[in-house]
């Protein structure tokens, strides 16, 4: 079954539109005109592209362009579906009910399409596999591990538990980094003004005074010429340095290095490390614990990490663990991993309690980087105060100084 979006006129002459699904677009015009609907246009949609109709007519639909599903979106849809199918709902009345249930458009057609493949005989899992642009692999492997085990229901709970707490910390973080960037960018542009806009009208008035200046009112001085002669080039020059170091960030070499230094950047490298360790024994713990095999799990995790240097870490841990040896040792001699985390990991492996010791140490170190940001917001806010402060004194003894040679002189 199709999924056509339709343009047309109701019984009373008013303008109609939406999605109605039809094995074919005589069916679907068949079932709009019982509804009292005539449509004049109809568009098959394909799930992914943002345009319909063909040559002259051909429409560009540019909102489809920048149509997002979020975590926090799936995170929603993921409970809603948990609830439908913990109630008996069968799978595919229960996405019937998500597609008249979500908000977002895009959503909404690749629910249609998910729900028209399980209909077909397809999995959950599968039909989800052909929108890797929205569902996760670690999202897709739990959802088979569920239908396979029969504790789907079970599964969507953990995967929206999981979700909620990827997406808490992600706030987190936002949050935390938001007001420091915001007082950076704001002190950024106050300097720039005075040195383009307050300091050549002072100029100006100690020119005309016809003494020399202080080194330092020179400096601060060259300093303005130089951004008012040149901020042209200067801005172009930022343009092309940020655009240099996306495409270079965007490499596999490139994003390697830049990972390894995010690693060791004071402050920042140790904020990066313990995300990264978060994320690993969170999502480590909601696979195994979901029967996902622990070679898949160790497959899947590294992807989600978002850190090279830590993944290459796990992938070592994952041949480890094909030729039947344990995955705390590897995990510590990389380096990468703290010792309290291979030591707990080490002891849940003999214990038999790896799942539940990996989540504990997925909610310590949640704990820690929310501590840790909270620091690191406190440290920055008095040392931006500082620097700014530091930056318009220099500039007002620039200015006091002329003037104090003068009533000197004048003396």
């Amino acid at each position: 079954m199709a999924v056509f979006e339709y343009k047309g006129l109701n019984a009373s002459g008013a303008t109609a539109n939406g999605i109605i699904d039809a094995d074919n677009a005589k069916s679907a015009r068949s079932k709009l005109r019982k509804q009292g609907i005539f449509p004049t246009t109809m568009n098959e949609q394909k799930g992914k592209g943002a345009t319909s109709g063909a040559g002259l007519n051909r429409e560009v639909d540019f909102a489809k362009y920048f149509e997002r599903v979020t975590a926090k979106d799936i995170a929603a849809m993921t409970g809603q579906m948990s609830t439908l199918v913990g109630a008996g709902i069968p799978i595919v009345e229960s996405l019937t009910a998500l597609v008249e249930q979500v908000e977002k458009p895009k959503l909404e057609r690749i629910l249609r399409d998910v729900r028209e493949k399980v209909n077909q005989g397809a999995t959950l899992a599968d039909a989800m596999r052909d929108h890797s642009e929205v569902f996760s692999p670690l999202y897709i492997n739990m959802v088979g591990a569920g239908e396979q085990s029969g504790a789907l229901e079970t599964v969507l709970n953990r995967l929206t538990e999981y979700t909620e707490n990827q997406v808490a910390l992600r706030g987190k973080i936002v949050t935390a980094l938001t007001y420091p960037a915001l007082m950076g960018g704001v002190s950024g542009l106050i300097i720039i003004g005075l040195f383009v806009g307050v300091i050549p009208r002072i100029r100006r008035v100690l020119d005309s005074m016809d003494t020399a200046l202080p080194a330092l009112t020179q400096f601060v001085m060259a300093i303005s010429d130089f951004l008012i002669a040149y901020w042209p080039l200067l801005f172009v020059a930022f343009i092309l340095a940020i655009w240099g170091f996306r495409h270079w960030v965007k490499t596999p070499e490139g994003q390697t290095k830049w990972h390894g230094i995010l690693l060791k950047i004071p402050v920042l490298g140790p904020v990066t490390r313990k995300v990264a360790v978060s994320r690993f024994c969170r999502t480590m713990s909601t696979l195994l614990d979901s029967g996902v095999p622990i070679l898949s799990a160790v497959a899947i995790v590294k992807t989600v990490v978002g850190n090279d240097i830590i993944a290459e870490a796990i992938a070592g841990a994952g041949k480890n663990i094909a030729e039947g040896q344990s995955i705390a040792l590897p995990l510590k001699e990389s380096g990468q991993f703290p010792p309290l985390v291979t030591h707990m990991i080490n002891i849940g492996e003999k214990t038999g309690e790896l799942e539940p010791m990996l989540g504990k140490v997925a909610d310590a170190y949640d704990q820690e980087v929310e501590r840790t940001l909270e620091g690191l917001t406190s440290i920055l806010e008095p040392v931006m105060i500082v620097v700014m402060g530091g930056i318009v004194a220099v500039v007002a003894l620039s200015i006091l100084l002329p003037m104090l040679n003068m009533s000197a002189i004048a003396k």
